[in-house]
């Protein structure tokens, strides 16, 4: 397990009382990056309904998954074996049946029938039906949305997972070199994609990498318009831009990165757009502080590209640390204006201030720690418009 037994009691104290300042009993967890953080359950199983149960009167969480992957939750866990349950494959896409009724039992055999049952209503892991089947289940229960409560939890990064992000980052470091190294004329988009995959996976000499929760972005040509396209099998061209939004994975902790290739000559629109970008990606990343809020970070980049008379309506950052597919990102805080959420030492963002235009775009990012005195980029790389 990527971390010791004292580091995962702790996570599940503070989710615990988090529970309690909104008065939840039990709280039954869909996403699986909320699983592996209480317990480190890891497996490529959330195509199929599982879910961690925590309650308040529990000393451990239950596991209740697919019977074939129980035995990943006893290789990845300390869970006790009696809290690893198991449904019958004849619910895996059952017309008849959800499991979700098999964790309604589960719930009401431990006695929680009847309590503040908390579900993450708004993931990407949890379907209306299943929630319907849940509530049918529990009949005396008030079931109540806790979407992003563990995530909040995760927000503030323990020294051993910033250790991991730090190694994530080596890792990114690699990949960008080999997808910058990959973007040349001729060169399909689906070998470099290939070269890329390999690096992510390969790592460095120290320590292997892991796969990441979002495939290469690789938007070329009038694709730079748009963030997030992949690859196809057609060629880089002479003349055009490529958008490599890339990422290093350690044991599921990711760090982020963007970067613009420019192949031959680049329009002076798109060296000057460039050169505002990293204006403010340069002020914004010194703005941050602890104390200061998400939309005042945002709002110095606001300020700078106004100056230049560019004007960006999507936000420019989000929180960032151990995720699965289909985001990297943890669903809390985001740089944009309205969200106040001070920001505090220890919490994680990717910083990407892209800019898209009708016909091109230009993406140029950072991933971060906060410390007691400021922003500090995870990753070494040159920041700028990269012209080959």
């Amino acid at each position: 397990m990527p971390f010791d037994a004292a580091e995962y009691a702790e996570r599940l104290r503070d989710t615990k009382t988090r529970m309690e300042h909104y008065e939840v009993d039990v709280i039954v967890l869909t996403d699986p990056s909320n699983m592996c953080y209480l317990t480190g359950y890891d497996g490529w199983s959330f195509y199929v309904p599982q879910c961690l149960v925590v309650a308040l009167d529990a000393e451990e969480p239950i596991w209740i998954g697919r019977g074939m992957d129980a035995n990943a939750a006893k290789v990845t866990t300390r869970l006790s074996y009696e809290n690893i349950l198991p449904y019958a494959d004849d619910y895996v896409q059952s017309t008849e049946k959800h499991a979700l009724e098999f964790v309604a039992e589960i719930i009401a055999e431990r006695g929680w029938g009847a309590k503040v049952v908390g579900i993450e209503a708004d993931g990407y892991y949890l379907s209306p039906r299943g929630a319907g089947s849940l509530r049918a289940g529990l009949p005396d229960a008030r079931i109540t949305d806790i979407t992003g409560l563990v995530n909040w939890v995760r927000s503030i990064k323990s020294l051993a997972e910033i250790a991991v992000m730090r190694q994530a980052a080596r890792i990114l470091e690699h990949v960008m070199e080999a997808g910058v190294e990959a973007v040349r004329p001729g060169v399909r988009q689906c070998d470099a994609a290939a070269a890329i995959l390999k690096a992510a996976t390969e790592g460095t000499p120290e320590f292997g990498g892991d796969y990441t929760a979002i495939v290469p972005m690789l938007p070329s040509g009038k694709g730079t318009s748009t963030p997030h396209l992949t690859w196809s099998d057609a060629v880089f061209n002479q003349g055009e831009a490529t958008i490599l939004e890339l990422a290093g994975c350690r044991t599921r902790y990711h760090t982020p990165m963007a970067r613009t290739v420019f192949l031959g000559d680049p329009p002076q629109k798109m060296l000057d757009v460039a050169q505002v970008v990293v204006e403010g990606l340069n002020n914004a990343l010194e703005a941050v502080k602890p104390g200061v809020t998400c939309e005042q970070v945002e709002g110095v980049w606001r300020d700078t590209i106004a100056k230049h008379g560019i004007v960006k309506d999507s936000r420019i950052g989000y929180s960032i640390g151990l995720s699965y597919p289909p985001d990297w990102g943890e669903r809390t805080m985001s740089l944009r204006p309205g969200d106040e959420t001070e920001i505090h030492p220890n919490m994680t963002f990717h910083m990407i201030p892209g800019v898209w235009m009708d016909d091109w775009g230009i993406e140029i990012s950072e991933p971060f720690l906060v410390t007691e005195t400021g922003a500090e980029p995870f990753a070494s790389f040159e920041r700028g418009l990269l012209v080959r």
